[in-house]
């Protein structure tokens, strides 16, 4: 599978988050990033989540696309458009509960001139584990099959970090 990527552009009060690849766990740290500037972000009117070339995302990828549309619908009081056409994608949306917290749309209604890759931010291993523990618990506040689904996980992870 091709590695996962992250490109982002801010360009007229649309900021357009690119996912491509296998978005995986790995990139969490970049996600949560993301996910914190975006409520601060002077001018913001529309966020556009692009997940075109995304063949794969795990939870932890998922958690933190979550945590972007819920930090956008409180700070615009919108939902972010999410650009997606793979099927399996799609399906992958649905189950996690994600299509009642975003507008799913198969084409872009704007491509940016320039996207700037965005390098992975380093983790330490407790760092990682707070945030895939961060990602669930967000997966887990959108609909109870999650909060079921990812209740041991969270569990676990809880238990390691001794909370």
């Amino acid at each position: 599978m091709d590695e996962g990527r992250i490109q982002a552009a801010f360009e007229k009060g649309v900021f357009v988050l690119k996912l491509s690849g296998d978005v995986r766990l790995t990139l969490c740290a970049t996600l949560d990033q993301q996910a914190q500037s975006l409520a601060e972000l002077p001018g913001l009117d529309k966020v556009i989540i692009d997940l075109r070339l995304v063949n794969n995302m795990d939870s932890t990828a998922l958690g933190f696309c979550a945590k972007i549309a819920l930090a956008v619908r409180a700070h615009l009081h919108a939902s972010p458009l999410v650009v997606v056409q793979h099927p399996d994608v799609i399906r992958m949306l649905e189950v996690m509960g994600l299509r009642d917290y975003v507008t799913i749309v198969e084409t872009p209604t704007m491509e940016p001139s320039v996207l700037n890759e965005l390098p992975p931010v380093e983790s330490g291993e407790e760092e990682l584990r707070t945030r895939i523990l961060d990602a669930h618990r967000t997966l887990g506040l959108l609909n109870e099959h999650n909060r079921v689904e990812f209740q041991p996980l969270i569990e676990l992870l809880e238990q390691q970090r001794g909370c």
